[in-house]
């Protein structure tokens, strides 16, 4: 039997009585995992298990299997990722949030590769960015980012910066001579980042 086809049942003695959140907080960090090496088609719900130390019954029950798994993973994203994108916060400092998170949880980025190499989306994805888009429209009508810049387009360029030292680390070495996940590196990056955003205003 399949591990999506694997019948939803109630777990039994023992893991009823384990507390259910840091159960599904366990299974959901080993998705992660699962999920930003291998993708959706090639993760496996008996591999999750494992590494969660939980019954595969468990992952029915609680996330009716491996697609609501992957579901509950992304939304998971979806917080993590609001609570970098503090609307008070500086352009700059947001950006190096999320460049501080694909360095920090790498796992997070290849999932999200993972993603946009299949093409599919999950329900909520179309109106999660675009309020990211949004966030730009704003700090642009309060002066933060050019006038003459598009912001969804803008978006594009700032999320690609912000995966790049974890997406592209072979090509990051060889155009600095410092290995991505070097503290020089990581450094330099994110001054560079916040001067190159420093520009976005428009004012020198």
């Amino acid at each position: 039997m399949s591990d999506q086809a694997r019948p939803r049942r109630s777990p039994a003695g023992v893991e009823r009585r384990r507390d259910p959140d840091r159960t599904k907080e366990r299974i959901l960090d080993a998705a992660l995992v699962e999920f930003g090496e291998h993708g959706f088609a090639g993760a496996r719900i008996s591999a999750i298990a494992r590494r969660a130390g939980a019954n595969q019954q468990l992952i029915s029950y609680y996330f009716d299997g491996k697609a609501g798994l992957h579901r509950a993973l992304l939304e998971r994203w979806r917080h993590v990722s609001a609570g970098l994108s503090r609307p008070e916060a500086p352009l700059d400092e947001v950006v190096a949030a999320f460049t501080d998170v694909g360095e920090s949880q790498r796992h997070w980025v290849r999932l999200l590769i993972w993603q946009a190499l299949s093409g599919e989306r999950e329900e909520g994805d179309t109106d999660y960015r675009r309020a990211m888009v949004d966030d730009l429209r704003r700090r642009q009508e309060n002066g933060e980012v050019a006038g003459d810049l598009d912001p969804a387009y803008l978006q594009l360029v700032l999320f690609g910066a912000a995966l790049a030292p974890t997406l592209l680390a072979g090509f990051a070495e060889d155009f600095t001579g410092l290995p991505a996940d070097s503290p020089e590196f990581r450094d330099t990056y994110r001054e560079q980042l916040k001067r190159v955003i420093g520009h976005l205003s428009g004012e020198r």
